[in-house]
C-alpha cells in the first residue's frame, strides 16, 4: 500500500503544476485573441500588395535598370532580386518560438525545415537556414553537421510583439545574401493561422518571383486611371523591398497566432491531465487512509482482547 505522506506530496505537486499550466492556458488566451486579430487584418493588405506587385511588374516587363538609382543595401537592388537563377543554395527562414510549451508547435516547424533540406540535398543544392526563435535553433544545431546544412544566422531575443522593422531586418539580411550570391532563393517555413484548434506548417517561396494568377486575369497591367509622380523602376525599388518585408512579416504574424493557440490548447490539455490525476490519486489516499485506520481498529480491537484473556 503507497505511502500517506508520499501519496500527499504528489497530490500538492500535480497540483502546483496546474496552477501554471491553467495560469499560461490564461495568459495565452488572453494574447491569442489580439493576435488573431492582427493576422485577420493584416491579410487583405498582403493580398492585395502581392496583386499591385505583379501589375507593376507586368506593366515594366524586363525593361527595368538599376542606373540612376542610389543603392545603400542589398534589398534596394532590385534587378538582382527578380533575377531568376540556376538553384545552388536555398535560403530558408525557419520561425518558432522563443518559449516551449506548446505542444508540437515548434517540432513541427523543425520536422518541415529537415524534411525540406532532405529534398533540396538529394537535388544537390545547399540550404543555408536563418532561424527565429530559440527553439528552433536549439533544435536545428545539432542536426545541421547530421544533416547537411548551415545555419547562416539566428536572430536571438527577436521581439515577441511583431512589427514592421523587425521583419525588414531579417528581409534586408536575406536579400543581401542573395545579392552576394550566397543564396539563389528565398523560402520561408511558417504556420498559417486557420482557427484556436488548428494551423497549418506551410513553405512561402519569396525569391524568385513566383506570381499566382488567376485564369481569368491573365493579363496583369496597371489600371489606366492610375498615375505615377515618377517612373516605373524608381517605384519598383521602393516596392520590392516592402513586397519582401512585408510577406516575411505576414509570416511572423501567422506564426505567433498559431504558437499562442497550440500553448493554449497545449495547457489547456495538460491542466485537465492535472485534474484527472489528482482524482485518481485523492481516491488511492482516500483507500490507503481508510485501510490505516481499518488496519489501526484491528489492533485496538485485538489489544482488548487479549487484555481480557
Amino acid at each position: 500500500m503507497p505511502n500517506l505522506k508520499d501519496i500527499k506530496d504528489r497530490i500538492n505537486s500535480i497540483t502546483s503544476t496546474q496552477k501554471i499550466t491553467k495560469a499560461m492556458k490564461m495568459v495565452a488566451a488572453a494574447k491569442v485573441k489580439k493576435s488573431e486579430n492582427a493576422v485577420k487584418a493584416a491579410r487583405p493588405f498582403a493580398r492585395e500588395m502581392v496583386n499591385m506587385f505583379f501589375r507593376l511588374l507586368d506593366s515594366v516587363g524586363n525593361d527595368y535598370s538599376i542606373a540612376g538609382l542610389k543603392v545603400e543595401k542589398g534589398i534596394d537592388n532590385y534587378p538582382v532580386l527578380l533575377e531568376k537563377r540556376e538553384r545552388r543554395a536555398v535560403g530558408i527562414l525557419a520561425i518558432t518560438s522563443n518559449k516551449g510549451l506548446a505542444g508540437a508547435y515548434n517540432a513541427n516547424v523543425v520536422r518541415y525545415v529537415l524534411k525540406l533540406v532532405d529534398e533540396y540535398n538529394q537535388q544537390g543544392i545547399k540550404s543555408k537556414v536563418f532561424i527565429i526563435g530559440q527553439r528552433g535553433y536549439n533544435a536545428l544545431k545539432h542536426q545541421s553537421e547530421k544533416c547537411g546544412f548551415e545555419i547562416k544566422k539566428f536572430y536571438q531575443n527577436f521581439p515577441t510583439d511583431i512589427t514592421g522593422p523587425a521583419a525588414t531586418v531579417v528581409a534586408e539580411d536575406m536579400a543581401q545574401a542573395f545579392v552576394d550570391d550566397e543564396i539563389d532563393a528565398i523560402e520561408v517555413v511558417t504556420t498559417r493561422f486557420k482557427n484556436m484548434m488548428s494551423y497549418k506548417v506551410e513553405k512561402w517561396q519569396i525569391l524568385p518571383i513566383v506570381a499566382q494568377r488567376n485564369e481569368d486575369d491573365a493579363e496583369h497591367k496597371i489600371d489606366p486611371l492610375m498615375t505615377f509622380d515618377t517612373d516605373a523602376n524608381s517605384i519598383l525599388q521602393k516596392i520590392v523591398p516592402f513586397y519582401i518585408s512585408n510577406i516575411i512579416y505576414q509570416a511572423l504574424l501567422e506564426a505567433t497566432a498559431s504558437e499562442l493557440a497550440s500553448r493554449m490548447t497545449a495547457m489547456s490539455s495538460a491542466t485537465q491531465s492535472a485534474a484527472d490525476m489528482i482524482k485518481i490519486l485523492t481516491v488511492d489516499y482516500n483507500k490507503a487512509r481508510q485501510a490505516a485506520i481499518t488496519n489501526e481498529i484491528s489492533e485496538v480491537v485485538s489489544g482488548a482482547d487479549a487484555l481480557k484473556n
